[in-house]
C-alpha cells in the first residue's frame, strides 16, 4: 500500500473535521460578541428615545451611588487627616501618659484617680528601658503670651527635654532648637511656633527677641516651621522650654507629664509597648489582673479607635444606600414591565424574524444593567462635583478612593440586572404570534 501525497494529508477525515471545528468556533465567538454590541446598541437607543423616562427612573440609583461615593470619600479623607495631623505622634512613637484615650464620662472619673506620672518616672523609665532608641519628656499647660502690645491666647506653654525635636521630627524654620545646656541650666529661652512668630514679629527677624509667657520672659532662640491646623485649631502656638525651665517656673506638684517612647523601627514597636506596660505596673505594683493606671497611645491605637467611630457611619450611610438601591431597583423593574408591554410587537416582530428566546432574554437585561449604570456614572459625577464644591467652600477633607467608584459602578449595575430579570423573562416567554397580533 503506498504511502498519501501530502496535499491529500489535509483531506484526512479527522484532520478535515478538526480544522471544522476550529472555524466553527471563531464564528460562534465573533457573533457572540456581534450579538452583544447589537443588544447594547439596542438598549442605549432605548434609553435616548425616552431621555426624561430614563431620567426620573434613575433618580432612586443616583441618589444611592451619590450618597455612597460622598460617605466614602468623606471618611478616606478624614482618615487621611486624622493620621496626618491628630494620629501623627512621630516616626514609630508611642506616648506613656495618665490618662490614654477616654471614650466615656465612668472612664473619666476612674482617670481621675490614676497616680500623676512624674519627672522621676521619666528619669527612671529614660535610664530602664533597653528597646527604645530615643525618650522625650513632655509638659504642658495653657497661657497668655505677649510681645509689646500684641497678645497671643491660648497659646500651649510646653516643657520639653533637648531630643523631643528629633523623637516628634519638628522642623526647624529659623535659629536652632533648645539644647541640654539650655536644659542643665535652666535658661530662660523658648523655641516658638509658626504663628507666634507670624503675630509677634511679621517683619523682622524673631531670634533674640523677648516674650512674655504670663509673667516669665524668654528669649527666642528658634521657629518652627509651619504645622497647620487639626480639627480646626492650629498647631502652631505653641512656646517650648527647657524642661528644667518649665519645672522651676510652671509645674505644679499634681500636673502629670508624658513621656514620648521611640522604637528603633516598625517592627520593634510593640516591643517596646510591652516593656513600657512592664515597667509601669511594676513600679505601680499592679497585680496581675489588675486593670492598667495609666495610659500607652499610638498611632495605630488612635487611628483604630477612629476607625471604630467612622464604621458607625459608614453602617448607616449603607443602610440608606440600601433604602435608595431597593427604591431605585423596583421603579427600574416597573419601568421595565411597562417597556415590555409597550413593545409587544417589536417583539414579537423580532421571533419572527429568527430571535431566539435567549436574545430577547439579553435585550431586556443589557437595558435594565445599562439603565442602572448610567444613573451610577451620573451618582458618581454627582459626588465629584459635592467633593470639588466642599473642597473649595470648606476646606473639608475629601479624598474619593477608586474603590469607592468600582464598589458603586457594580452595585447599580447589580441592581439593574436583578431587578430587570423578572421582566426580561415576561419578554422572553411572549408568543410570537399573540404579540405580532398586540396592539401598538
Amino acid at each position: 500500500m503506498g504511502v498519501a501525497p501530502i496535499e491529500n494529508i489535509a483531506g484526512l477525515p479527522g484532520l478535515a473535521g478538526a480544522g471544522a471545528k476550529t472555524a466553527s468556533t471563531t464564528r460562534s465567538d465573533t457573533g457572540t460578541w456581534v450579538t452583544l454590541l447589537e443588544t447594547m446598541k439596542l438598549a442605549l437607543d432605548s434609553l435616548r428615545a425616552h431621555k426624561l423616562r430614563s431620567f426620573l427612573t434613575l433618580l432612586g440609583v443616583i441618589l444611592a451611588v451619590t450618597t455612597l461615593v460622598s460617605v466614602m470619600s468623606i471618611i478616606e479623607g478624614l482618615n487621611f487627616y486624622i493620621a496626618d495631623k491628630v494620629a501623627n505622634l512621630g516616626a514609630n512613637v508611642l506616648v506613656i501618659d495618665r490618662f490614654g484615650i477616654i471614650t466615656s464620662e465612668d472612664q473619666w472619673v476612674k482617670a481621675q484617680k490614676r497616680p500623676i506620672i512624674t519627672m522621676e518616672d521619666y528619669e527612671r523609665f529614660k535610664e530602664s528601658a533597653k528597646l527604645p532608641k530615643a525618650v522625650a519628656g513632655y509638659d504642658r499647660i495653657n497661657s497668655q503670651t505677649r510681645f509689646g502690645d500684641q497678645i497671643m491666647e491660648n497659646t500651649q506653654v510646653v516643657g520639653v527635654t533637648a531630643n523631643y525635636a528629633d523623637v516628634r521630627g519638628l522642623s526647624i524654620a529659623n535659629g536652632r532648637f533648645l539644647t541640654q545646656t539650655d536644659d542643665d541650666h535652666r535658661s530662660e529661652v523658648a523655641f516658638i511656633g509658626a504663628d507666634l512668630a507670624e503675630k509677634f514679629f511679621p517683619n523682622v527677624d524673631p531670634i533674640g527677641k523677648t516674650i512674655r509667657a504670663d509673667t516669665h520672659s524668654y528669649e527666642v532662640v528658634g521657629v518652627g516651621a509651619v504645622i497647620g491646623s487639626a480639627l480646626g485649631r492650629s498647631q502652631d502656638n505653641y512656646v517650648l522650654l527647657p524642661m528644667g525651665t518649665f519645672q522651676k517656673g510652671w509645674h505644679k506638684p499634681n500636673d502629670s507629664m508624658a513621656i514620648f517612647v521611640q522604637a528603633p523601627n516598625g517592627e520593634v514597636m510593640q516591643s517596646c509597648e510591652d516593656e513600657a506596660r512592664m515597667l509601669m505596673r511594676a513600679w505601680h505594683h499592679l497585680a496581675y489582673d489588675a486593670p492598667d493606671d495609666f495610659g500607652i497611645l499610638g498611632s495605630e491605637s488612635i487611628m483604630s479607635l477612629w476607625r471604630e467611630l467612622t464604621g458607625n457611619l459608614a453602617k448607616v450611610a449603607m443602610a440608606l444606600v440600601s433604602v435608595f438601591l431597593v427604591v431605585g431597583g423596583i421603579v427600574i423593574m416597573n419601568i421595565m414591565l411597562a417597556s415590555v408591554t409597550e413593545r409587544t410587537k417589536e417583539i414579537g416582530l423580532r421571533r419572527s424574524l429568527g430571535a431566539r428566546k435567549q436574545h430577547i432574554l439579553l435585550q431586556f437585561l443589557a437595558e435594565s444593567a445599562s439603565l442602572a449604570a448610567v444613573g451610577g456614572m451620573i451618582g458618581i459625577l454627582a459626588a465629584v462635583s459635592i467633593e470639588i464644591f466642599v473642597k473649595k467652600a470648606f476646606s473639608f477633607p475629601m479624598q474619593m478612593p477608586i474603590s469607592a467608584v468600582v464598589i458603586s459602578l457594580v452595585l447599580a449595575t447589580a441592581v439593574g440586572l436583578f431587578f430587570g430579570i423578572f421582566p426580561a423573562m415576561r419578554a422572553a416567554k411572549l408568543d410570537p404570534i399573540e404579540a405580532l397580533r398586540a396592539d401598538g
